[in-house]
């Protein structure tokens, strides 16, 4: 026998599929048999588990001279219905290549994506968006990224917490420190380059550290290897060495937490011509950039691990990596490009 081919075998296919949010073909026929029978959309809503604002829009969308039709909007609902779209990050080639590349780098994927945007700007071909970075690497999709790849991925910045109970801290320093509000204007509003921020991260069991140094308008960043020791005089030493390579108008100011290790503070600012500013107690976020660079460096140096067995030459290429990051705050420039800018104008 001739007949028309019914739809229903390919409509419950995709109710099979469907997220719970959105209405089955089972639900559509209860709608067009309790709006039939009378029923208001409030207790239409109520059998359904859904606002009668829902009902009411799905009656006036797809209600036609014979009332409301639950094949034909269950079709045009499905037709709606976005496809999936091919993952761009699938397939080999020069895309891939570039996102595994700034992964290796230790690049965000938003870091990647405006790379990708500055070094291919009429290539449509040559953009992804960060969630299908994302979803690449933590969705692990077949033919997605590989695991060594994802590993190299920052899982969050470090939170840095007191090491004692405050009552129990006592005065360090002999010399007076000179505070963070005193620290010269031009450094609070980063229009004025050289200004800078230290601190120390430190290594298992408090026995080992690197010193860092991160340029308030730049974002550069200086890698100060301790070996031996971080104690004051280390710390003095070693900071000592370090600013001299820097032109004179790169040394404003360097502002440090009030940690034991600068209580020979006042030497350090003898000996380079430049200021040592303290943070208030308790106020990591004053040194806000140094903050930052520190959790981004806990990638290469992570928390627990020995800091003893990195030598200068491992501290100046992770300098150099991350120095090499376009950042957004910068427009997506890097520390290297605002630093040269600075030494060549």
């Amino acid at each position: 026998m001739g007949g028309v081919t019914s739809p229903a075998p390919g409509l419950t296919a995709l109710d099979r599929q469907l997220h719970p949010r959105f209405l089955t073909l089972a639900g559509r026929e209860q709608v067009r048999d309790l709006y039939a029978a009378g029923q208001s959309l409030r207790a239409i809503g109520r059998t359904l588990g859904r606002p009668a604002s829902t009902v009411l829009r799905e009656i006036r969308a797809n209600s036609g001279r014979d009332g409301y039709q639950p094949y034909a909007a269950h079709r045009a609902a499905a037709a709606r219905r976005p496809r999936p779209e091919e993952r761009k990050l699938l397939a080999d080639g020069p895309l891939l290549e570039f996102v595994t590349d700034g992964l290796r780098r230790r690049w965000s994927p938003e870091q990647i994506c405006h790379a990708l945007r500055k070094e291919h700007p009429g290539d449509q071909s040559m953009r992804v968006s960060v969630e299908t970075i994302c979803q690449a690497l933590y969705l692990q999709a077949r033919g997605g990224l590989k695991r060594e790849v994802q590993a190299a991925v920052r899982t969050g910045r470090t939170r840095r917490r007191p090491r004692r109970d405050p009552g129990q801290r006592t005065e360090r320093f002999t010399d007076p420190m000179v505070m963070i509000s005193d620290r010269p204007a031009e450094a609070e509003d980063r229009a004025v380059p050289g200004h800078w921020e230290g601190d120390l991260i430190i290594g298992e069991g408090g026995r080992s550290a690197i010193a860092t140094l991160v340029e308030r308008t730049t974002r550069y960043t200086m890698l100060v290897h301790l070996p031996g020791s971080h104690d004051a005089e280390a710390v003095r030493d070693a900071l000592i060495s370090t600013i001299p390579v820097l032109p004179a108008h790169l040394r404003g100011s360097l502002t440090w937490d009030q940690g034991a290790e600068m209580a020979r503070h006042r030497q350090f600012a003898m000996a380079t011509a430049m200021p040592a500013c303290f943070c208030d107690p308790h106020s990591p976020w004053q040194r806000g950039t140094n903050e930052n660079t520190n959790g981004l460096l806990r990638q290469y140096f992570p928390q627990g691990t020995d800091l003893s067995v990195h030598g200068p030459e491992d501290l100046e290429h992770v300098a150099q990596e991350l120095n090499g990051r376009p950042r957004k705050t910068l427009g997506w420039d890097t520390p290297a490009e605002r630093l040269r800018d600075l030494l060549t104008t």
